[in-house]
């Protein structure tokens, strides 16, 4: 049995604007806007965003747009990337840019960072035709915490007497995100905030958090500071929970025999899954984290207690965006937010 969790969960939302079938992509994009507003209403701590490139499931390519245009419409939540894949960028250019994000929402914006490409090999070097730009990765996060921090570059620097801005009493918050032994590792080694890919890699999120632990060192912050992101579907009741996960069932089955598309509704998503797929199915039908508000909140709180994290950021996906709503609305009050 895991330990208890001493600590209160803090609950957050992790969207990805993902793709409908029947809907425009750029209704994706203006759900999440809307979804950010309502999740500040209910009491969310943060709202985080992902960066992905050339997928069909999944269309937020540009994270620190998309916060620009939640920044402007919300005031207490905070917003954030999860993350900016930063061996796409110039690490002054990202600073700029979650500058004047600050200078929008002052004290409300987490930048986080990823090594993953978030897309494919093609588009990537698309993105940065440097096809060994990820082995740079830590080096240009000190440098992004440094242009953030406003530093002064040493004698004989290139970027000496240049400084990213705007400059303000507030600045982004850095966070490092990942879903290996790497990312935390590095979290550690910088004393950064960590956020695990639990939906991404359940197996060894264990492991990852303690190596964060183990190896954390005072530096951005004194103490650790994880947190996991897990996807999570609940609904009135757990039969209608596993009605919706037929879409999110169905995107995944079809990606894992490469055919990635938008989510198809419920009642049209399933397909006869061939004998070969069968253990890909009962597996991820194992890992669901799906049910009433009630089941959800315990398996949260089981993967919170045996991490020792007390953050949790929560992804849902459903077809319909009143459904995805009322998923997060039913967590809210099961965890007891406080709008």
């Amino acid at each position: 049995m895991p330990a208890p969790n001493p600590n209160p969960i803090r609950l957050s939302v992790l969207d990805q604007s993902v793709a409908c079938l029947g809907r425009g992509q750029d209704e994706s994009i203006r759900n999440t806007v809307a979804l950010a507003q309502h999740c500040e209403s209910l009491g969310y701590h943060r709202f985080w965003l992902s960066e992905h490139h050339s997928l069909p499931t999944i269309v937020g390519t540009a994270p620190e747009v998309l916060m620009a245009a939640i920044a402007a419409r919300t005031s207490r939540i905070r917003i954030g990337s999860a993350g900016v894949m930063l061996p796409h960028y110039s690490a002054f250019k990202v600073a700029e840019q979650f500058r004047v994000l600050d200078a929008l929402a002052p004290g409300r914006i987490d930048l986080g960072v990823g090594r993953a490409p978030g897309s494919d090999q093609r588009t990537a070097l698309l993105l940065n035709p440097d096809p060994r730009s990820s082995q740079h990765f830590p080096q240009q996060v000190q440098e992004l915490q440094a242009w953030i921090d406003g530093v002064a570059w040493p004698e004989g620097h290139p970027a000496r007497g240049i400084a990213a801005l705007p400059q303000a009493a507030t600045r982004p918050a850095l966070w490092m995100l990942g879903s290996s032994g790497y990312g935390a590792q590095l979290a550690g080694h910088l004393g950064l905030p960590y956020a695990f890919a639990h939906f991404i890699a359940e197996e060894s999120a264990e492991e990852a958090m303690a190596l964060y632990r183990h190896t954390f060192k005072p530096g951005v912050i004194a103490q650790p500071q994880g947190a996991v992101c897990v996807w999570a579907l609940a609904a009135e009741t757990e039969e209608e929970a596993w009605h919706l996960f037929a879409s999110r069932e169905r995107a995944r089955m079809d990606r894992n025999i490469g055919l990635p598309g938008p989510l198809r509704p419920p009642a049209e998503a399933p397909r006869d899954y061939g004998a070969h797929e069968q253990p890909h199915l009962r597996e991820l039908r194992r890992k669901a984290i799906v049910g009433t508000a009630a089941q959800v909140k315990a398996r949260i709180e089981g993967i919170a207690g045996e991490l020792q994290v007390s953050e949790v950021a929560v992804i849902t996906w459903t077809w319909d965006a009143a459904a995805q709503r009322r998923s997060y609305e039913l967590l809210a009050e099961a965890f007891g937010l406080a709008a």
